[in-house]
């Protein structure tokens, strides 16, 4: 029992540092607590009202560019159709006088029979 302490022992109160405990070796340096933020700097060093300015003018930006590139988008497909209608004007056209043609040569083929059958040129 003699090897325990007793209960009116007194302990030694050391000094505590700034740091908290302090190690006896003078070559040990001090640690201090990790960061362990992955923000980027900006965003840390920003004040949030900057940032929501920045965001507005970001939101705005990229409402423009969608607003130019639908007019874009719309000129080009309006020139799309244009030019399709162009071509099936032209294609209906085309066909159109193919058909006339065809149609006077049956005649003028006609024509021959009929003169044939009268005034007996084929034979």
């Amino acid at each position: 029992m003699d090897s325990f302490p007793s209960n009116d022992t007194k302990f030694l109160e050391l000094p505590s540092s700034s740091n908290g405990r302090t190690s006896g070796k003078s070559w040990k340096t001090s640690k201090s607590a990790t960061v362990r933020s992955h923000l980027p700097n900006g965003v840390k060093t920003k004040s949030w009202a900057a940032r929501m300015e920045q965001t507005k003018k970001s939101l705005a930006i990229k409402k423009l560019e969608t607003e130019m590139k639908d007019e874009k988008l719309a000129e080009a497909t309006r020139r799309r159709e244009v030019t399709q209608q162009r071509r099936k004007a032209a294609e209906e056209k085309r066909r159109l006088e193919e058909d006339q043609a065809k149609m006077g040569a049956r005649k003028a083929a006609r024509m021959r029979r009929k003169a044939g059958r009268v005034k007996k040129i084929n034979g």
